[in-house]
């Protein structure tokens, strides 16, 4: 609320908005971290861990090769920028399949399987794009393999308290049947779980993915689900507010061409290596073209790793 109180005076200055767009991201990664059951992950584990994997990592490094080449800028900036655009707009796809009844098709199913292990990307090329930087946005926290290290111990401490303290926490929560002590405990656990990635200098997001996880097989995950949606929905909306916020249109005006033409070949390289990446995993032309052009776009988390 102080921070609200804050930035609503000032609303000009994007950086003003980032104490609270920093929880709508983490709340965004836990609500992802509820969706990872481990059985619907063994049964599209194929094209989850193999078609998704593929797509990632070929469409990231192209893009990658293509900014590095035309833009002529260092190889680790061009995977920062690259890696991010592999990615596709979960929020854009899902819907575009329910409209059409083939969110449960064959074809819906790979293009979730996708989405999927992109959602779960997400969080190792946080690591991974926080490891390359020269510079440490805090100049007391960790870099490189440290910050590798500290990163995965964190997870595993995480882990362990989740496994002693979320499960019988909601089980009491559960029991006493007060829906705004869901809401109060569903906020306090990604909060807190951020809170102690935050006071390690790590990712906040991280934090409140591996909460999401630790809660993914409980029974009372989507009541967790619908409770922490409104605030999801009314924090990510400050996040692309303040994204927007931060676009130069004087640049884009300065290079157009450049801008348009980078941005079609970001979409024709993922469309064509998605179609032929779907063709070997026994899919038809046909179905594996709409998959690429389904899939073409740069999503929204690209932002939140920007």
């Amino acid at each position: 609320l102080e921070a609200l109180t804050e930035i609503a005076p000032s609303t000009r200055d994007p950086e003003q908005l980032t104490s609270v767009t920093d929880i709508g991201i983490a709340l965004l990664l836990f609500i992802v971290g509820l969706e990872l059951q481990p059985s619907r992950l063994w049964r599209l584990r194929k094209d989850i861990f193999g078609l998704g994997l593929a797509q990632v990592v070929c469409c990231g490094l192209a893009i990658s090769g293509l900014l590095y080449l035309t833009l002529g800028i260092s190889p680790e900036a061009a995977l920062a920028i690259g890696l991010p655009l592999g990615l596709s707009s979960t929020a854009q796809v899902l819907p575009m399949l329910r409209s059409d009844n083939e969110l449960n098709t064959p074809q819906g199913e790979r293009a979730f399987s996708i989405l999927l292990f992109q959602d779960l990307a997400i969080v190792p090329m946080i690591t991974i794009i926080a490891a390359m930087a020269r510079v440490a946005p805090d100049p007391g926290a960790p870099t490189g393999w440290k910050l590798a290290l500290y990163t995965v111990l964190a997870v595993i401490a995480l882990v362990i308290v989740g496994r002693i303290a979320l499960n019988p926490l909601f089980r009491l929560v559960g029991r006493l049947g007060e829906r705004e002590l869901f809401i109060v405990a569903g906020l306090f656990t990604v909060i807190g779980a951020a809170a102690v990635m935050h006071s390690l200098h790590l990712s906040v997001p991280l934090g409140a993915f591996v909460a999401g996880v630790m809660l993914a097989e409980s029974p009372y995950r989507h009541e967790l689900e619908s409770d922490v949606e409104p605030f999801r929905s009314i924090l990510l909306g400050l996040f692309f507010l303040s994204v927007g916020m931060l676009l130069d249109l004087r640049l884009v005006a300065s290079r157009p061409l450049l801008v348009i033409g980078l941005a079609a070949a970001v979409i024709a390289t993922k469309t064509i290596l998605i179609t032929v990446l779907s063709r070997t995993f026994s899919c038809s032309w046909t179905q594996s073209f709409r998959l690429g052009l389904l899939l073409s776009q740069a999503g929204e988390f690209g932002f939140v790793l920007f």
